[in-house]
Parts: structure tokens; sequence; C-alpha cells
């Protein structure tokens, strides 16, 4: 198969290590990984706002850029559900409509499409997972406390797999960060105590690292840790599966 990594512009700019570590971990799984290097912003932020009207040439480039892959992966639970949502592409309806029915973010095209049972990862510390909002309730990476139902969690299997990690139990596993993209700016105090309240259950249960699949949640949580001069670090999933010794 034919797949291509989508990376947001977030990650490209601040955390290229992400991306790198998405690229060589499906390169260790065997996969044909494309990358197209006229790739921009999904546009997310703009429909967030109110303004999905003004996307229409970001959502004609995403097709032309992946419109050949068989599958399009990225490292960011919220970026690949607003492609699902909201990618329209009226001049090539065809193409559009098959990238929003493939495209996976990396946990959920680990565990549901190449079906993943064995990592060669090592990461020997206690670490929290932080459930993202994105992926939780728009992508059903994992299960809600609010709803009666069977229990589960795709990031969780994957870091079972891991050699050495301790995957600490947290009081409030599905709380949200308060990071919610144009939120925090819009609703900046009650994003930080969210956020706040988020870290503390963490720290609170000796989490050496905070994982989770968006690096947007993460990104968050890493302006309060280091505002609290902590030590705890965040690191995005990726890097974790993509780890070794």
């Amino acid at each position: 198969m034919k797949v291509g990594l989508f990376i947001p512009c977030y990650i490209d700019q601040l955390y290229p290590k992400v991306a790198v570590a998405t690229l060589e971990l499906l390169e260790r799984l065997g996969l044909d990984v494309y990358y197209p290097t006229r790739q921009t912003c999904c546009g997310q932020p703009l429909a967030n706002s109110g303004y999905s009207h003004l996307t229409y040439d970001i959502d004609e480039l995403f097709t032309h850029n992946f419109e050949s892959c068989d599958y399009v992966v990225s490292p960011s639970g919220s970026c690949t559900l607003h492609i699902k949502e909201h990618l329209h592409n009226y001049k090539n309806i065809g193409s559009a409509q098959h990238i929003k029915k493939h495209i996976y973010e990396l946990v959920e095209f680990l565990t549901d499409v190449i079906k993943v049972e064995n990592l060669k990862a090592t990461f020997p510390y206690r670490v929290g997972l932080h459930q993202s909002c994105h992926g939780q309730r728009g992508l059903r990476l994992a299960s809600m406390t609010e709803r009666v139902e069977v229990s589960f969690s795709k990031p969780k299997h994957l870091l079972s797999m891991v050699n050495g990690l301790k995957l600490i139990d947290l009081t409030r596993e599905d709380e949200c960060c308060g990071f919610g993209g144009t939120f925090c700016v819009t609703e900046e105090a009650v994003s930080v105590r969210m956020g706040q309240d988020r870290v503390a259950d963490h720290l609170n249960h000796k989490a050496q690292y905070i994982t989770a699949a968006d690096m947007s949640c993460l990104m968050h949580m890493q302006g309060i840790l280091k505002r609290q001069n902590s030590n705890v670090q965040v690191i995005h999933i990726a890097e974790i599966l993509n780890a070794t010794l």
C-alpha cells in the first residue's frame, strides 16, 4: 500500500521530531511512505473560527497532495478528524471522498488497519496517557466514562507493547486539558485552569512523562509544566512507539 504522511503545520514548525518519529515508525513496519512537500495547514483553525468558506483552496491543495495514496496517516487526532468531516473539493469530489474515508490518525491506523501486535520499542519510564478529546470522542480511540460501554483504549493497547514502560493510573483519565485550538485564545483563563487540573492529575500519580496522540494538547500542558518549573516532560506517542535503547 502507498501511505501518504500528513504532518500538521504546528508539528512541522514546532515539533519536527514527532514527524520524524512517525515516518521512521511507519517505515520500520515495512510501509511505503510518501510525503508531499507542498502540504500546508489543513484549515482547521479557520473552520473552528467560523471561516470554513475560506478553506476551499486549502482543501483543493490537500486533495491534490494525497489523491494518489491508498491511505493518509497523521500524528494528530484533531487534524485527522477535521479532514474526515470537513474536506470539500467541488472540482474533484471523488478524490476528496476517498481521502475522507481513508485518512487515519497514527494510533488508529496501527491498530485498525495494519493491526500491529508487536513493537520493538523500549521506554523505561512512568508515563501518564492523556486521551485527547478529538481522538477519544471524535475518532473513538478510547471509550468514554460518560457512556455505558465496554472499556477500551487503542493508545493503551500500543503502549502495552513497549518494554519497560509503566503506564500510571489517573483519577480522571478522559478529562479535557483545556487547549481546544482557538478556545485557548478566546477563553484563556478557563483553558489555563483546565490545563492545570489535567497536569496535576499526572503529577499526583508520579508521572515522569505525559504522552498523547495529539501534540497540540501536549503543547498546552508543556507550557503549564514549564511555568511550574516541573521536571515532567511531554512526549508524543509516536516517539515512544519508535523509541529504542
